[in-house]
């Protein structure tokens, strides 16, 4: 295993993204953060009421366990690179024979000690039928993406390798992760025949309240001999997608986050909506585009099941086909085949 720094703006001056007094920001021309008191009392309202309410889930949106566990085997007994969803930004991929797991939140609350927005789905696989991980990757310390209590039922800490952005890395080292890499906007990680480089995305970090962006956020590439995966953790749209498209693109495939979006004076800086999503794709050079962070738990004011629809429309409108735009049920494993298209 070996690390290597790419990154060209690391020059004797900070990065743009590195603040004086130690905190981030986004890349150059993200679109900045705006919330109106306006706006903001009636979310937060509606979030609280929406706390109290079921939300009624197609019974084709989550497989069934038993038989997700069952394909997840079939796939893991066979070779080649696939994916797994297990809902929101939580997916299980291989990747150069590497088992990698992305954003665990797989537990039913997003946020500590059993309150904030709770799942309204379970895991698609449960945690003790995962298999062993090589690589648990974090794109950043929101609570509906690094959760604590997943994390103590998680095995392996001793082996598993942890790729978490700067500053975040002592959250691991704490829990008992022994391996752990803080990476900085285009580091690179080479393990074996997979190459990891963290990304920059659009999006900030606070986990305790008074902790705002003190540590980075970040997508990560993972590329092996038969595929290069774009994972976008979490994201509003800028132009920094044509960068990572130049720089580490053309992707086989992009998971992209399509929900969280609205109302957009508070989410654009955070979250992209469906339609962005799809030009993130272009941006990156991405041949597949996978819908995420979707479909699992109530966190902002569009209706649930909206993300899906608008992003299969705006895929089609950009020349994406059906096959190679995928809208995964949670629990569900697919190929990462090298012939084109491939959804089996």
């Amino acid at each position: 295993m070996g690390m290597s720094k790419h990154n060209p703006d690391m020059t004797s001056e900070k990065p743009w993204h590195h603040l004086p007094d130690g905190t981030f920001r986004n890349p150059k021309g993200s679109p900045k953060k705006k919330v109106p008191l306006g706006v903001a009392l009636p979310y937060f309202a509606e979030m609280f009421t929406r706390s109290f309410s079921k939300t009624d889930v197609p019974t084709s949106h989550v497989l069934p366990r038993a038989i997700a566990k069952a394909r997840l085997k079939k796939h893991l007994r066979s070779e080649g690179d696939f994916a797994t969803w297990l809902g929101h930004a939580s997916f299980l991929l291989r990747i150069a024979g590497k088992i990698i797991l992305t954003d665990p939140y797989l537990t039913s609350y997003a946020g500590p000690g059993g309150f904030g927005p709770k799942r309204y789905v379970k895991s698609g696989i449960a945690i003790r039928d995962l298999p062993p991980i090589d690589i648990l990757a974090i794109s950043h310390n929101h609570y509906d993406h690094l959760d604590e209590r997943a994390l103590k039922l998680l095995p392996g800490k001793e082996t598993m390798t942890v790729v978490a952005p700067l500053k975040l890395g002592d959250f691991f080292r704490k829990r008992g992760f022994l391996h752990v890499i803080d990476m900085d906007w285009y580091d690179e990680l080479l393990v074996n025949d997979l190459r990891i480089t963290a990304l920059p995305v659009v999006h900030w970090s606070r986990r305790v309240g008074f902790d705002y962006n003190t540590s980075l956020w970040a997508g990560f590439a993972f590329k092996g001999p038969d595929h290069n995966l774009l994972f976008g953790g979490d994201s509003g749209y800028g132009p920094v997608f044509k960068e990572i498209g130049e720089r580490v693109g053309p992707f086989d495939t992009a998971l992209l986050g399509i929900g969280a979006y609205a109302p957009r004076e508070m989410m654009r800086a955070s979250h992209a909506t469906p339609e962005e999503a799809v030009q993130m794709g272009r941006d990156l050079g991405a041949r597949r585009i996978v819908g995420m962070h979707w479909g699992t738990v109530v966190l902002t004011q569009e209706p649930p099941f909206e993300p899906p629809e608008r992003f299969l429309a705006a895929g089609r409108e950009a020349g994406y086909d059906e096959a190679n735009t995928w809208i995964m049920q949670i629990g569900e494993t697919r190929a990462l085949a090298t012939g084109w298209p491939s959804n089996t």
